[in-house]
């Protein structure tokens, strides 16, 4: 019998990482990169170089795949009913995954099944914002573009009229959403496969600096156990209505009147997730993989009181691995996982994950490895 080939769409870091996965299971990979210097395409035998919005092109990478899945939301929706009508697996199918390409979309059929949302809806010009933070307590808002959005980008804070200008000026759709008086950010992380078996992994708390994910704490530190069921039950149960299958994240706003919001949704592996590599028996990375070939799905049990991912970003020192000497020898149980990419400022080139039974000493570890890394932390 020969093993599935998984077709991945998107050379990013998240297709290097879930190609690390199916190696131990023989699992054979096939990778549609931008270019030959993406981070998966360095590591994948098999890589297609072309571009993803192309339909042909996405034909022709298909042909030989079992199964098709991504490392980011942006393949055109028509595009992927088209290799579906092919006979091509598509997992996420576009039903599902246009909920993570389209904000709006998204949305609408959150509010549809009753999940909580902020106030939200679609906003035409400066003086429809107005009119929208009117409805409410008025500025300040939010204003995302629908499509395309991720690490802060296409998203604005917006305390006038006068700053509501720039969200319309790329043509597309703009979503206003009320600004949430928040306690903090968490994301409930779970995997679905095609038969219906779904996995929750413990629910985080997840904080941002200027708009990009941080640190990761697993699980949550204080969260009431009510609350984290809430949050865990949320999330597949939105898997459930939008049929999703593989990983499904769902960002969340926990309010200072102890609710739950959701916030975004993405429907690949997830920043949220990245402290399973070490900190759980098995990995979003693992489990994604197993949901797409429709197979039983692994423990999502940590394997420690606490685990901590934090980012690695690009800073003013290129030269990321003279630190290793630091960091390997002050940590020996770091995990350290880098991309292959080029150091540039403000870019996630790495992360690093620790874990132990001390909350504030496994912050600082994996803080310091970080920071050292990146070169902020010289000691």
């Amino acid at each position: 019998m020969t093993f599935p080939v998984v077709g991945m769409v998107g050379g990013g870091q998240l297709a290097r990482m879930t190609h690390e996965a199916g190696i131990p299971l023989g699992i054979k990979f096939k990778l549609l990169s931008d270019t030959p210097q993406d981070s998966a395409a360095q590591v994948v035998s098999d890589v297609v170089i072309g571009d993803y919005r192309d339909l042909d092109t996405l034909r022709a990478f298909a042909r030989g795949c079992d199964v098709i899945t991504f490392d980011h939301e942006h393949v055109p929706t028509e595009h992927l009913r088209a290799l579906e009508a092919d006979g091509i697996p598509v997992r996420p199918g576009p039903d599902a995954l246009v909920h993570a390409q389209d904000k709006g979309v998204m949305r609408a059929k959150l509010s549809e099944i009753g999940a909580p949302c902020p106030r939200h809806r679609i906003v035409s010009d400066p003086a429809d914002v107005t009119a929208f933070a009117d409805e409410g307590d008025g500025y300040p808002v939010i204003l995302k573009t629908v499509r395309g959005g991720y690490d802060g980008k296409g998203v604005w804070f917006v305390r006038s009229e006068a700053d509501a200008h720039d969200p319309f000026r790329a043509g597309v759709p703009v979503l206003a959403e009320e600004k949430v008086d928040f306690v903090r950010e968490l994301a409930a992380n779970i995997v679905r496969s095609p038969h219906g078996q779904a996995v929750a992994y413990p629910v985080v708390e997840s904080q941002q600096v200027d708009g990009v994910c941080d640190t990761v704490i697993a699980p949550a530190p204080g969260l009431a156990a009510d609350l984290s069921g809430e949050a865990q039950q949320l999330a597949i149960r939105i898997a459930v209505e939008l049929d999703v299958t593989g990983h499904l994240a769902v960002e969340l706003f926990e309010t200072r009147d102890g609710r739950l919001l959701v916030n975004e949704l993405a429907m690949r592996p997830h920043n949220s997730g990245h402290w399973t590599q070490d900190g759980a028996i098995t990995s979003q990375f693992a489990n994604h993989l197993r949901a797409v070939l429709d197979l039983p799905l692994g423990d999502p049990r940590p394997r420690s009181t606490w685990t901590v991912m934090c980012n690695v970003l690009g800073g003013d020192y290129p030269d990321m691995y003279k630190p290793y000497l630091h960091v390997m020898a002050r940590d020996p149980q770091a995990g350290i996982h880098m991309y292959g990419k080029d150091v540039k400022p403000g870019r996630k080139v790495g992360h690093v994950n620790t874990y132990g039974d001390d909350l504030d000493e496994v912050l600082d570890r994996a803080r310091h490895a970080a920071g050292y890394l990146r070169g902020t932390i010289t000691e």
